[in-house]
């Protein structure tokens, strides 16, 4: 027996970051995107997005190592978009993706910002928000790789 408290914020964006999750896809997605992680033994908190990219909140399972974990989400979402919604035929997510470990007491924190992408990006835009939840982690970057 596992016990683990491995929560996590997780980021990623379409393909070359294009617009293409339509208000009526994201829901949607973020709904199947939970199906995904219960499939895996975790529990997605909180999810949404705008036109090209989702945030999630939620707890992973202890069986998968984390970039296990968000291939299956990225791989079996994108499937499943294709197939729902022919007409996103084109959307693919981003090689790169940002994981960010979040304590208990940091959680009502983070998706209530989660909840609130559509107005946070009236003023910053996706890159921004990247970078910034970069330095904000801690994480070293090389801007020349960041955007895959």
């Amino acid at each position: 027996m596992a016990y683990t408290s491995l929560m996590y914020h997780i980021v990623f964006s379409t393909k070359e970051r294009r617009p293409l999750i339509t208000p009526e896809a994201l829901p949607r997605t973020c709904q199947y995107i939970g199906g995904i992680i219960r499939n895996a033994d975790g529990q997605l908190l909180a999810a949404n997005g705008t036109r090209d990219h989702i945030h999630l909140a939620a707890i992973a399972g202890p069986t998968l190592a984390l970039a296990k974990f968000i291939q299956l989400i990225k791989g079996n979402s994108s499937k499943w978009i294709h197939e729902t919604f022919p007409e996103l035929r084109d959307l693919y997510w981003q090689e790169s993706y940002g994981a960010f470990t979040v304590s208990s007491s940091g959680l009502p924190r983070l998706m209530a910002y989660i909840q609130a992408q559509e107005e946070h990006h009236k003023a910053v835009d996706f890159r921004q928000e990247f970078i910034a939840l970069l330095k904000r982690h801690g994480v070293a970057y090389d801007d020349r790789y960041i955007w895959r």
